[in-house]
């Protein structure tokens, strides 16, 4: 797909950029360390297949926790609302990503919501499936067909550079085995959690994705529907509620569009009934979201009002 450059877009891109300064790559993830902390990209995909862009669009970025969205849309259309949610829950916390904090006070001990680590560490166990591969196959072939691109995969050094650095996450993983909520191998899910983390893209095939979700799962080109509708709802309720972290509150005011973040400076955005939005900035704040990223988007919300509320 020709995704064409737009002057308009690059101007904000120039303007963003000078926010990546106040930010930092993920270091915590060796492999994600070695990204341009000045990197920053956007395409925009619009549902006739138009697209536009500014920066190095063809860059590629593993989707971190961009890939919590998609997993959770994948296990609602196989599992079901009420097995989902009997294991995780819809509520917003104001904790970091990562945090244990929660699950300790929580009766039962199930996640507040599969944003979070510890939450979308369930919704991945709730992958249908025998073995780890057999497990991630089905996840793939649903994000290649939102991104019409067959060719994606996921990075094997970002995976492998997880996998011996998930500490916090295998935490979680055991935390939530010892009260019943997971019950597998926690060494096959953080195995099988690291590679769904470490799928990559570039920013037209993420604006891409954005855009089905955008139209409430339908890729309109093909005129497809590729989830139910009511699954993409939830999907965007959840992005718009937590999908920037700890900082979404905030961004729903300054932003006001469903979106969700990863640490590799990936940013998901689905403008409702309008357009998806891909963008990669590396160097993150202190909430763990793209630094310029954000302040790309806040400067696109304010000049074409695109704040749903």
């Amino acid at each position: 797909m020709l995704c064409h450059s737009s002057e308009e877009l690059m101007a904000f891109v120039k303007e963003a950029r000078s926010a990546a300064k106040e930010g930092k790559v993920a270091e915590y993830i060796p492999a994600l360390a070695k990204a341009n902390p000045n990197s920053l990209s956007i395409a925009i995909f619009y549902p006739d297949g138009k697209c536009i862009s500014a920066g190095d669009i063809d860059k590629k970025m593993t989707l971190q926790s961009i890939s919590k969205v998609i997993s959770l849309a994948l296990v609602l259309m196989d599992r079901g609302e009420k097995e989902v949610f009997s294991r995780v829950g819809m509520e917003p916390t104001g904790d970091p990503f990562h945090s244990i904090g929660k699950l300790e006070t929580m009766s039962p001990a199930k996640p507040l919501n599969p944003m979070i680590n510890a939450g979308a560490l369930v919704v991945t166990h709730l992958l249908k499936g025998k073995s780890v591969e057999d497990r991630l196959q089905p996840l793939l072939s649903f994000i290649r067909e939102m991104a019409g691109d067959n060719r994606i995969d996921y990075s094997e050094e970002v995976a492998l550079s997880e996998y011996q650095s998930s500490f916090l996450n295998r935490a979680l993983a055991y935390f939530l085995r010892q009260h019943g909520v997971i019950q597998e191998d926690v060494e096959e899910l953080i195995d099988l959690y690291t590679k769904q983390c470490a799928i990559e893209m570039n920013c037209l095939e993420l604006a891409r994705i954005g855009m089905v979700f955008a139209m409430d799962g339908l890729d309109p080109m093909r005129g497809k529907q590729l989830m139910p509708p009511k699954v993409a709802r939830i999907c965007k309720t959840f992005m718009v509620t937590c999908g920037m972290y700890n900082a979404s509150g905030e961004f729903a005011i300054k932003v006001g569009i469903p979106a969700k973040s990863g640490v590799s400076g990936g940013i998901m955005g689905a403008v409702p009934n309008t357009f998806g939005i891909g963008i990669f900035g590396p160097a993150l704040n202190e909430k763990g979201n793209s630094a310029a990223g954000t302040k790309l988007l806040e400067l696109l919300s304010k000049t074409y009002r695109l704040s749903m509320f």
